[in-house]
């Protein structure tokens, strides 16, 4: 904490200027040399007096004199060049993403633009799921903006079947926020539904096994605390991990096994629960009044499942809809870049009908399932026939290869 680390901060980045400082650098080199030749010439003169008669050594005392002059005027030239190292913010970024594992755009990069541009970063990897999407970026600009409770972190709770986006919507906020996906700490929670795993997030007692390593939690994020902390399943939990998750919710802050002091301040943390899933966004209408009446029925289930007190710490309950036909077929989209970006790499160009990927939305769409069965379709009839063709040598000397829908059946024909 403040000043220590501020002033920790300084040293490090001072130093890493000064080695990067060429002028600086050959300024102690020439200083080291000096400090030799001094050395050398005690040694020589020591050598003279009990060796007078030596005349081979008077004339190593002239060169070492040469030598001595010119390093001499040598370092008076660099230390008139040498000026006083400047520390920019560039320098800092750099220490504190060696330190935190931050990028140095993220750190450099203003957040004011960032929070702004929060809705279009995420649709980059998110189809559909609008007004969830706008909920959370809202709270989390009103949450960065400073209105609400100061050292709380931001916190939500997604609500929704499986497949519809909820991990990839927490995913595309780390990267969004924090540049990587890896700036993620993920807990399932069907692990803490025993009273004695509290042990698990904050560390073992002393005496225990295990307390040297520290919390998964609190270890995490006491060396990474730009981070998104994801809670799976939420609901599972006991209910001592909730009585923990209270007090970082309200204070932002959590003392671990070894007493020490862990802060979660800059953390975003989202919860995810299957809490309603079994209404369906179809029976309360289409468009933004079937979404709110949705919204509304949800938030009577989880009132039902959780206690006021933890719902109340909350900032925002966010609640997915199942994805349309349209929108799955977006994904094919999205997952068909990556497949196309590959072969580019190969030198191969990659060209998929319509047809084609209305079969991919067709095949891998499962009402149960969500999206999660979409990427096993698209490996098992495009990726794996493609690494046959790869590795066959079939595409040797072909410019690229093309995927066509014929009497229900892909196949791929070279360009």
């Amino acid at each position: 904490f403040l000043p220590d680390k501020a002033i920790d901060l300084l040293d490090e980045s001072g130093s890493s200027a000064n080695l990067s400082d060429t002028t600086l650098i050959r300024l102690g080199q020439c200083r080291e040399t000096l400090e030799m030749l001094k050395k050398e010439q005690d040694d020589l003169e020591s050598r003279i007096a009990s060796s007078p008669e030596d005349v081979h050594l008077y004339e190593k005392q002239a060169e070492l004199r040469s030598r001595l002059l010119r390093a001499e005027n040598e370092l008076q030239l660099l230390e008139a060049q040498n000026q006083p190292t400047r520390i920019t913010t560039e320098d800092i970024a750099r220490v504190v993403e060696m330190w935190t594992g931050i990028p140095v755009q993220r750190i450099s990069e203003s957040e004011t633009e960032k929070l702004l541009h929060l809705e279009e970063r995420l649709h980059q990897r998110l189809i559909g799921q609008e007004e969830a999407v706008s909920a959370l970026s809202r709270a989390i600009r009103r949450n960065r903006a400073g209105f609400g409770k100061k050292h709380k972190p931001a916190s939500f709770i997604f609500v929704g079947p499986t497949g519809v986006g909820k991990t990839e919507l927490v995913k595309a906020v780390a990267e969004a926020m924090f540049e990587s996906e890896d700036a993620m700490v993920r807990l399932d929670m069907s692990e803490f539904m025993e009273p004695h795993t509290v042990s698990k997030l904050i560390g073992s007692p002393p005496g225990y096994v295990g307390y040297d390593d520290g919390g998964q939690l609190t270890e995490k994020i006491r060396r990474k605390p730009y981070s998104v902390i994801l809670l799976d399943e939420i609901e599972k939990a006991h209910a001592d991990v909730f009585n923990i998750l209270l007090q970082i919710l309200d204070d932002g802050r959590l003392t671990d096994s070894h007493g020490r002091l862990v802060n979660f301040e800059n953390t975003i943390i989202i919860m995810t629960s299957n809490a309603g899933t079994t209404l369906k966004a179809n029976a309360f209408g289409f468009g933004a009044e079937g979404y709110v009446a949705l919204e509304s029925r949800v938030q009577t289930v989880l009132k039902e499942m959780f206690r006021p007190e933890f719902l109340n710490r909350v900032d925002e309950i966010i609640v997915f809809k199942e994805l349309t036909r349209e929108e799955i077929r977006k994904i094919v989209d999205l997952m068909l870049h990556d497949v196309i970006g590959q072969l580019k790499n190969k030198g191969l160009t990659f060209v998929v009908t319509d047809a084609v990927k209305d079969h991919l939305a067709s095949k891998g769409y499962d009402p149960k399932y969500g999206a999660r069965p979409l990427r096993k379709t698209i490996q098992r009839l495009l990726e794996d026939p493609l690494s046959d063709l790869v590795l066959s040598g079939k595409l040797q000397d072909k410019t690229g290869i093309s995927a066509d829908l014929k009497e229900d059946k892909i196949v791929f024909d070279s360009l």
